[in-house]
């Protein structure tokens, strides 16, 4: 499966991350600090996406790099560099899938559905409770982890966790309704440089087919 594929439906309606921006006490402070103070950043991440077959037993494991950043609400660029170069950019008003090597573009509306998907977390405005019950899970590995249940129903994501360490933000867990597991790692993160709004406007790449969801 190509990362961007899986990506493009989580940005457009089910999915992404966070950092904390404070010596905060646990999980849930350091996510609303988060949404509160942290308007634009960037950063690098790893990840780390694990299937599983009928039985809940894994079967692959598919692992990604690349980089990424943001200014809210609604703008961002994904880059996947490794293993092969995918971009997920968003607007404010439309997200835009690249597939290098497929020469390939899919362009969508980036609607009020992001507003109750975790990717809301990232990319979205500051109403973090309106869309998601949230529940301090304590500490594991020297991480301090939340638990954000959408009070949506209409999501693919069973599970969605976030972790912090040092008041930063260390991980996060996707798991969804197929029984996939997904791991997203960051590091090198840097909150609310200037970043001009200009920079998320989309240039389309000569010689592309164009496909609109």
């Amino acid at each position: 499966m190509r990362f961007s594929k899986y990506w493009a439906a989580l940005f457009a309606g089910v999915t992404l991350m966070a950092m904390s921006a404070g010596a905060m006490a646990d999980g849930v402070s350091q996510i609303k600090a988060f949404v509160a103070q942290v308007k634009t950043a960037r950063g690098e991440f790893e990840q780390h996406q694990i299937n599983h077959d009928s039985n809940g037993e894994p079967k692959s494991r598919q692992e990604a790099s690349g980089t990424f950043e943001f200014a809210r609400p609604g703008r961002f660029i994904w880059i996947y560099q490794k293993p092969y170069e995918q971009l997920l950019q968003a607007d404010g008003e439309k997200l835009y899938v690249y597939d290098k090597d497929l020469k390939q573009v899919t362009e969508r509306k980036l609607d009020a559905s992001l507003g109750a998907s975790p990717a809301a977390i990232l990319f979205g405005s500051d109403d973090l409770e309106k869309n998601f019950v949230l529940k301090d899970l304590g500490a594991r590995d020297g991480i301090d982890w939340v638990a954000l249940t959408p009070r949506s129903k209409d999501t693919q994501f069973q599970r969605v966790a976030i972790g912090f360490k040092d008041n930063n933000l260390a991980a996060m867990e996707l798991h969804d309704a197929f029984g996939n597991t997904t791991m997203l790692t960051f590091k090198n993160i840097q909150k609310n440089p200037h970043i001009n709004l200009s920079h998320f406007k989309f240039v389309m790449p000569k010689g592309v087919d164009v496909i609109k969801g």
